[in-house]
């Protein structure tokens, strides 16, 4: 039995997107998956990627989620940097 698997787009905000050089990617992953294995995937395998914290503020489908969120085929995560305010 093969394990279903989905696509992602993994959009980058501010620094996150100076870091790993573009502001959005597709992922292919294993489902289910959850925010943590996108996380873990670009972590992994996007060049500056390691850079980008392990638990970074994200949203799904422009919702704030957190890491153990799932994922689905289609969706979309945004990784968002801290914001600095004053």
């Amino acid at each position: 039995m093969t394990t279903p698997a989905g696509t992602v787009r993994v959009r980058f905000f501010a620094r996150y997107a100076e870091l790993v050089g573009r502001e959005e990617a597709a992922l292919s992953l294993s489902l289910p998956a959850t925010v943590g294995d996108v996380v873990r995937r670009v972590r992994e395998e996007l060049p500056g990627g390691a850079e980008i914290p392990e638990r970074p503020v994200a949203a799904v489908n422009l919702r704030h989620a957190r890491l153990e969120a799932p994922v689905r085929d289609g969706d979309e995560v945004a990784l968002l940097p801290p914001i600095a305010g004053g």
